[in-house]
């Protein structure tokens, strides 16, 4: 048992370093900022890159492979199995993003960081070489459970920042997800069936007994570099002190606050049963939760959305459309976190800015089906072809959509600073992150597979006209709202 007590009093930052962080009042303003860590920060950029790499590179051409695999007696349950795909990633990383987070306390962030990456590189290539259902599975399944250290990462760049530089490489740091949310979705969208599509450069046999290798191999490569310079510069920020935990401080990147938890006491871990009865903790993990299930959602009917019949309740877009609409998104959020975020943090309660990206997620749902009436009435009678007007309506309302879906997931990057603001000490810091990690990943493990089946229950009965799922998954985001008011009421509370 830890000497501090186990209450929503005892957060990892003071109250006065949680109202300063919080609401960025004047004390923050005319502190001096603490230089930080280049190196260091530029290698955990390189290694945040690869989960949303990883995650999305399938994204353009899961449902083609589906069909290629033949495991769909109906085309309308295809987006049922790439469901269960994408969800087979999220599930083994929800078994594991615990455990990892729970290690690295232990035995360090270093080594659990490079065996995930090395993990990673692996199974991103056994992915590629699958050519049945089981085996895409498995080597899915494989994938998610070496990324289990996400949430390790995070703690290491709260490990080398302070509330001085903290809305500064807050940001930066997560303008490196949507760089990955870019590159993926592009490399799997221009480099799936290179055979077929660049006969010229790739008719290979085994590029097309292998057609979905080539984008795998890829992000493998980008993987097994970030092992390297991982291996080679990356410092472990995991600082024990053995020293009287009354007398010593454990080092730092530096602090100017003696109060911020650089300088507190190095506690023992905290139980999982111990940080859930801190009524923030609670309030954060089941707000991860409801994030992550509308979030991962959305990912997927979107591509469902774009890859099914017009008259199914889609767009009828290829795979290298689908992808252009999914680089498009992650170059509106690096865009959103390199100009507008630490702005916005420094400025806005992290509490209140969380709650209204959570807001945005209900219109999104609904907005989705106004794309496909466009398209049922831009159709030209004579050819069957889309009119180049509709076209360009059709385009612009994505951009929109993916803007504002950009916008609300942001709350991400919100996420990490209230783990920091309120994680009960810096000992249990690992374990907070895996914890809310864990529920993240437990809704991202449920939302492709629940959305995906909702999606082709809709298309296949016609429920609703084929819109049930908007119906649901708007009630869900609603939920999510009511859910992440807990956060503001408990951040205030505690201020």
């Amino acid at each position: 048992m830890p000497d501090t007590p186990t209450s929503e009093r005892t957060p990892l930052m003071d109250h006065d370093e949680c109202d300063s962080a919080a609401n960025h009042g004047d004390s923050t303003r005319f502190l001096k900022e603490t230089p930080l860590p280049k190196v260091q920060l530029g290698i955990l950029c390189l290694l945040r890159i690869l989960d949303p790499m990883c995650f999305t590179q399938i994204f353009p051409y899961i449902n083609e492979l589906v069909s290629d695999l033949h495991v769909a007696k109906d085309p309308s349950q295809i987006g049922f199995y790439s469901g269960l795909v994408e969800s087979s990633f999220a599930l083994s990383q929800l078994i594991t993003i615990y455990p990892w987070g729970y290690l690295s306390d232990r035995f360090g962030r270093r080594p659990m960081v490079l065996v995930g990456v090395a993990g990673l590189t692996l199974t991103t290539i056994l992915f590629g070489l699958s050519t049945d259902f089981t085996t895409v599975m498995i080597t899915r399944a494989l994938a998610g459970l070496f990324s289990g250290n996400v949430a390790v990462i995070p703690s290491m760049l709260i490990e080398i920042t302070d509330k001085t530089n903290q809305a500064l490489a807050f940001p930066f740091f997560g303008f490196w997800w949507p760089v990955g949310a870019i590159v993926g979705p592009l490399l799997g969208g221009l480099f799936s069936k290179p055979a077929t599509r660049y006969p010229r450069y790739f008719d290979y046999p085994f590029l097309r007994e292998y057609p979905y290798f080539l984008p795998c191999l890829l992000v493998a490569g980008f993987s097994a570099l970030s092992f390297f310079v991982a291996w080679f510069w990356l410092n472990e920020t995991r600082q024990v002190d053995k020293r009287d935990p009354q007398k010593a401080s454990p080092p730092s990147y530096g602090s100017t606050d003696p109060n911020s938890w650089d300088s507190a006491p190095q506690d023992e871990n905290f139980s999982v049963r111990e940080l859930l009865n801190i009524p923030i903790i609670r309030a954060l993990c089941a707000s991860g939760c409801a994030l992550s299930f509308l979030s991962s959602a959305f990912d997927v009917l979107f591509v469902l959305f774009c890859y099914s019949p017009i008259r199914s309740g889609g767009l009828a877009f290829d795979t290298s459309e689908i992808g252009f609409a999914l680089s498009a998104s992650g170059f509106l959020a690096a865009l959103l976190q390199a100009f507008i975020m630490p702005t916005i943090l420094r400025r806005v309660n992290h509490a209140v800015m969380y709650h209204f990206s959570m807001k945005i997620w209900p219109y999104l749902f609904v907005a989705l089906p106004f794309l496909n009436i466009i398209a049922r009435h831009g159709v030209d009678a004579g050819n069957g072809q889309l009119l180049t007007s509709t076209i360009a309506l059709l385009w612009t309302g994505i951009v929109l959509i993916l803007a504002f879906a950009r916008v609300a997931f942001l709350s991400y990057s919100v996420n990490m600073l209230l783990i920091k603001q309120y994680a009960p000490n810096s000992a249990s810091l690992g374990s907070t992150a895996g914890l809310v990690q864990f529920c993240i990943c437990l809704s991202r493990a449920i939302g492709p597979a629940f959305a995906s089946s909702m999606f082709a229950l809709s298309a296949e009965k016609n429920l609703l006209w084929g819109y049930l799922w908007v119906l649901v998954m708007a009630s869900i985001g609603l939920a999510g709202c009511l859910v992440s008011r807990n956060i503001v009421k408990e951040s205030s509370r505690l201020q």
